[in-house]
């Protein structure tokens, strides 16, 4: 990364898009994995790929509940009458062979029996005494699940770069692995700057407002299972921010601060960083939350975040998120889909730079629609809270009026 100097106040502002790629195009995983139990891979990412140590399903087996036959018992356009043999159940099978003019009453993951080659659910099928009447209009291998049809004896499982959710440890458990090798979680060091900022449980002082954003960015990355290491309050002093940037990049791999990156008298982290590492931009041109630096101090990566509440939302779910996954060892990194829908709302915007306003998705007259989620103040968290989506709008989009569409980019799955 190319050194900054004080000349970089003047260097102009990044889109989003260019922002993003700025970020995500200088990094890569951190060293280090370690193996553990599948139970302890929950957000885990992994390191090596899962290789299937066995077919999945192990066996053919029966898709429903029903007979076991052979096709070519069956009369094209007439119905069957078959004799019933026996029965097969997932935890015993069938031990005979399915001969002529026979069937076998089949649970679902039963193994097929041997001669079987179809299965007919129970619904259509009936009974007389102890024969099984089947009606015409079977299909031959119909409702047979096949040996390794979801996973192939030494298919890839999983690959690396996975990050592993409930699904991905019932997989793991179906093959029968016990462990998987993960990479070592990512260590962050965060705090907020500024001297107006109180602890909670402290009365407040003239001036003062409680530290919120602490605890907005300790639930962020929680979700995202960093070790974290939390350096509370720095007080806009150079000598005291300096000392909390020197501690952090020598424990952390990522120093994520909120606050003292615009350009005010007491602003110091900008000035700071290009003193102690290197500042590759710190303005983009979003709303809210411009003012955000990214560059590195000595080993660890830094984001030094707006210090309005919700700027540092907007920020770290559009731009530290993904980061924080690429350092984790996640590849590819998840789509974060747009959708389209119609606004309820006047929106005042003005082009050249991309705006996300909190919203609301609603259904209303059996259509989805978007409205806007409260005051839109960048230290109002109440309507953050309300709102279950951004609305994102672009930089050359202006005004919107009630009934325009939108684009909105959904909290499910992103925060």
């Amino acid at each position: 990364m190319e050194q900054k100097t004080g000349a970089s106040a003047r260097t102009p502002s990044l889109s989003a898009d260019e922002a993003r790629s700025a970020i995500l195009d200088r990094l890569a995983a951190v060293p280090g994995r370690e193996r553990v139990a599948v139970r302890s891979a929950l957000g885990r990412v992994l390191a090596e790929a899962v290789i299937a140590p066995c077919n999945v399903p192990a066996h053919d087996n029966s898709a429903m509940d029903g007979f076991a036959v052979r096709f070519a018992d069956l009369t094209s356009g007439a119905e069957t009458a078959l004799t019933v043999v026996g029965t097969a159940f997932a935890g015993k099978p069938f031990s005979g062979i399915v001969g002529a003019g026979q069937a076998v009453r089949i649970m679902t993951g039963a193994p097929i029996p041997q001669g079987a080659d179809t299965i007919v659910v129970q619904e259509v099928a009936r009974t007389e005494g102890g024969q099984v009447i089947v009606p015409a209009g079977q299909r031959a291998g119909q409702n047979l699940r096949r040996a390794g049809e979801d996973l192939a004896l030494g298919g890839v499982a999983l690959p690396a770069g996975k990050r592993c959710g409930p699904a991905e440890l019932g997989l793991l458990a179906s093959l029968g692995v016990a462990e998987v090798t993960v990479h070592r979680r990512l260590r962050v060091a965060f705090f907020s700057t500024g001297d107006e900022l109180a602890s909670i449980g402290k009365p407040l002082a003239p001036g003062e407002v409680y530290d919120s954003n602490r605890y907005t960015l300790f639930g962020a990355l929680s979700r995202l299972g960093c070790e974290l290491l939390d350096m509370g309050v720095v007080r806009d002093d150079p000598a005291a921010l300096e000392t909390a940037f020197r501690e952090a990049s020598a424990s952390a791999d990522v120093i994520l601060t909120s606050g003292g990156v615009s350009v005010g008298e007491a602003d110091f982290i900008r000035e700071l960083v290009n003193r102690l590492g290197q500042v590759a931009f710190w303005k983009i041109d979003i709303k809210p939350g411009r003012p955000m630096a990214f560059g590195r101090v000595g080993d660890a990566w830094l984001f030094g975040l707006p210090g309005n509440p919700v700027a540092v939302l907007v920020t770290f779910y559009q731009f530290v998120q993904d980061a924080l996954l690429a350092l984790s060892g996640v590849a590819p990194l998840p789509d974060s889909p747009l959708f389209e829908v119609v606004c309820d709302s006047v929106i005042r915007k003005q082009p050249g730079r991309r705006e996300y306003l909190r919203g609301r998705l609603v259904r209303r007259g059996g259509k989805q629609i978007v409205e806007l989620a409260g005051a839109q103040g960048s230290g109002i968290l109440r309507s953050m809270s309300e709102a279950n989506c951004f609305i994102v709008l672009s930089e050359a989009g202006g005004d919107v009026a009630p009934g325009d569409t939108v684009q909105i980019q959904l909290f499910d799955g992103l925060i």
